[in-house]
Order: structure tokens, then sequence, then C-alpha cells
């Protein structure tokens, strides 16, 4: 089970901005999107193993469903090799002609004006299992 821990205020944070900050040990990048919610995923980026996720574009990028329907997500472009994921899901949407590697992602939310992030990534990996924690290891069960 998750706990929610108090990262910073929402004010620290600029709209389509990242930064970085420490959960724990675990290093996360946070991002505050143009609506006012907030984002937090795993700093290393999965390709290039800097932690410079926080340093990341945001913006949005548009994807089919299964159904054909098209939907805008909010995403994070790494500013090393310029993969693209879903910051919600973790999903790779753009692997770059690379293998296709998920970002952890940390459950975010604003309470009374502070950032909340979980300290457990609740993203999916790509064989289904959850990462326990940001280098990606397996948690049965």
């Amino acid at each position: 089970m998750s706990t929610f821990v108090d990262i910073c205020a929402l004010d620290d944070l600029e709209p389509e901005r990242g930064v970085g900050a420490l959960l724990g040990g675990t290093q996360i990048a946070v991002f505050r999107l143009a609506d006012g919610t907030v984002r937090a995923v795993q700093q290393r980026d999965p390709y290039s193993g800097a932690n410079v996720m926080s340093r990341g574009l945001v913006g949005t990028h548009r994807v089919t469903l299964d159904d054909g329907t098209e939907r805008d997500v909010d995403t994070v472009t790494t500013p090393m090799l310029k993969q693209v994921w879903d910051v919600d899901t973790g999903e790779v949407l753009d692997a770059g002609g690379k293998d296709r590697r998920p970002l952890a992602v940390f459950a975010a939310e604003v309470r009374d004006g502070r950032v909340l992030v979980a300290d457990v990534a609740t993203s999916m990996r790509e064989d289904g299992g959850t990462r326990d924690d940001v280098s990606g290891r397996a948690v049965v069960g």
C-alpha cells in the first residue's frame, strides 16, 4: 500500500516544467501541467541511464485507440535521445527505433496547495508485472 509524501508547494512548480525531487532514496521527476494537475515519473531515463527526466519536454501526443478513436495524452520527452512517454501510464509512445522501455509512474495529487506523491510506483511493465522501483525490478503477485 502506498503512502503519499509531501514534496513541495504547487506554487513552487512552473506550468509545463519539471523538477527533480527525492522520494525517500528514489529520484523522481515532478511536472505541473498547464491545467494545474501534477504528474510524477522516475528521474532516470530508461534509455541513457541519466537522471534527466525532470528536464524533459512536457507536451501532448495524439494516439489512436484500439477502437480507432483518437485522443491526446500528456507526455514527457527525454532530453537525451528524444523518446516519448505517456506520463499517466509510463507507456513509451515513441521509442525512437529502439526497444520499448516503460517509465515508472508515481501517483501524484494536489491537496491544500501541496504536491503529494505516492512512495511506490504504480506503472505497469511491458510484460504486465508491476514495478517496485525505478530500476524496474518485478514484483511477483
